[in-house]
């Protein structure tokens, strides 16, 4: 009897530690292993070997990071930004880190080493990647951060997993925080994507290009003037333009369909200039669209938790109307 006791003893032992273990390998949805949490260091992230070459275009490498500072206390980097949530930040470098250990390549350099020895700023861009399906279409995302540094942990990253998430590729953009060199980077983006979609595994038609405050400038002027406007040869113009939060007026024309959202309560992107530039794309034929949320501020991102959440999937199903 006491031998029988004792193997159902030992039998719980396992069933329990058997569900833990299955517990903490879902704790973060599709990610094998939680490497990082929100007390891990930023510089842990950033000099973690599956980074390696490129960890530190992770972080803001225009602001200033403390060496203790956590993934948690990360948020203080993005001024102007609202609703940083910890949980996705902690999210995005696990997943970053469960692909690159995937041997799945998720950086990219834009320019050759040659470019980047006769100009050391172009080694602070790049894209990183992350996969969707293969060969579905692709979108490049650009973070604000007032052409200051790139906020792309709130503005591009989460944007850019959510695609993924929904079988798109997505690219989020490191630039170089400059009006003019971050459209030259951009444009060098859209033509390394399209020269090198077969290795990317891509389908380059319709793409769209998204961004937030100074993003959102980036993504208009590229629809509306094209990458042969910043160094780069023609090559196709995005299907549609997605854009947050950003005070941009001028309407040319050739602006493609746009998506626009914003709060109310922003004091640095006012609502009624965005539903203005909106209403006169629409007057020129042209669909558009805006979402307007009451009393949100500047720099929502996905807007988790706030009136906002779930504007991506309206954007999406926007860009989705305008696919070939």
């Amino acid at each position: 009897m006491k031998k029988i006791k004792s193997i159902i003893l030992v039998g719980m032992l396992l069933m329990m530690v058997v569900g833990c273990a299955h517990s903490n390998t879902n704790s973060e949805g599709r990610y094998h292993m939680n490497t990082f949490t929100k007390n891990t260091k930023v510089y842990d992230v950033i000099n973690n070997t599956s980074f390696k070459g490129y960890g530190k275009l992770i972080f803001p490498v225009d602001r200033k990071i403390d060496k203790d500072m956590t993934l948690d206390e990360s948020k203080s980097l993005y001024i102007w930004y609202n609703y940083i949530n910890s949980n996705k930040t902690v999210e995005i470098v696990n997943y970053m880190k469960q692909q690159a250990d995937s041997k799945k390549q998720i950086f990219y350099n834009i320019y050759t080493e040659e470019e980047m020895r006769a100009d050391p700023e172009k080694r602070n861009t790049g894209l990183f990647y992350f996969r969707g399906k293969e060969n579905t279409k692709f979108a490049i995302l650009n973070a604000g951060g007032g052409f200051m540094y790139v906020g792309a942990m709130q503005d591009s990253f989460p944007h850019a997993l959510e695609l993924s998430k929904k079988g798109y590729n997505a690219f989020a953009l490191i630039y170089r925080p400059d009006a003019n060199k971050a459209m030259e980077d951009l444009a060098r983006a859209v033509a390394f994507i399209h020269e090198n979609k077969n290795q990317l595994k891509i389908d380059v038609t319709s793409y769209s290009v998204w961004g937030g405050s100074a993003g959102g400038r980036m993504a208009a002027w590229l629809g509306d003037y094209g990458t042969e406007s910043f160094g780069e040869k023609a090559y196709p113009r995005p299907s549609t333009v997605i854009m947050q939060y950003t005070g941009l007026s001028e309407v040319t024309g050739n602006e493609p369909p746009t998506y626009a959202c914003v709060g109310t309560a922003d004091y640095i992107a006012d609502d009624q200039v965005m539903e203005n530039r909106i209403n006169k794309i629409k007057s020129n034929g042209t669909d558009a669209q805006i979402e307007k949320f009451k009393g949100l501020p500047h720099g929502f991102g996905l807007g988790e938790g706030t009136k906002a959440e779930g504007w991506i999937n309206h954007a999406i199903q926007f860009w989705e109307k305008h696919m070939n």
